[in-house]
């Protein structure tokens, strides 16, 4: 298994991630729509402030592996934050996005102070459901049309990581 890094997204990763994205659009249908132009891509570039909205891509020496999304973070007394990911194509069933995954959460946790983080799942989309068990995440409940995906409101499973 390849050892992956963690780091920001950033503007000069534009046409990887885009060319990445293109490439992954059946793999990612109907779960999630990545960025795969150049105004998609700097529309999700201006969510990430680096406070309450951090963006993640998930790398080998070789290529891009996927992107990881925390997101809304509120401190005080909740200390938590939601999670988002997807893989890109090539890069499924390797363990990839486990080492990515379970470095974001460390980086959460160690870096950010954060006490739970959470991540928000359609019933249907068992690999990310694996993805998050592998990663010690525990289902927590269901909420009926809970985000607008794709034009329709989906139910979603939430599964959640508390800070050791």
């Amino acid at each position: 298994m390849s050892a992956v890094r963690i780091r920001p997204v950033q503007p000069a990763d534009e046409a990887a991630f885009v060319a990445a994205a293109r490439a992954s659009r059946r793999l990612h249908r109907p779960w999630v729509t990545a960025p795969d132009s150049a105004e998609a891509f700097s529309r999700y570039l201006q969510r990430f402030d680096g406070e309450a909205h951090h963006g993640f891509l998930v790398e080998t020496p070789e290529r891009l592996v996927g992107a990881i999304h925390l997101t809304n973070i509120v401190m005080g007394a909740f200390r938590s934050g939601y999670l988002g990911y997807y893989a890109f194509a090539g890069a499924t069933g390797q363990g990839l996005m486990t080492q990515g995954l379970n470095a974001v959460v460390r980086h959460a946790f160690k870096q950010l102070g954060l006490h739970r983080v959470e991540a928000n799942i359609q019933p249907a989309n068992s690999a990310s459901i694996a993805l998050a068990r592998r990663c010690g995440f525990q289902l927590e409940g269901y909420s009926p049309r809970y985000l607008k995906i794709g034009g329709r409101w989906r139910d979603h499973e939430r599964w959640a990581r508390l800070a050791p």
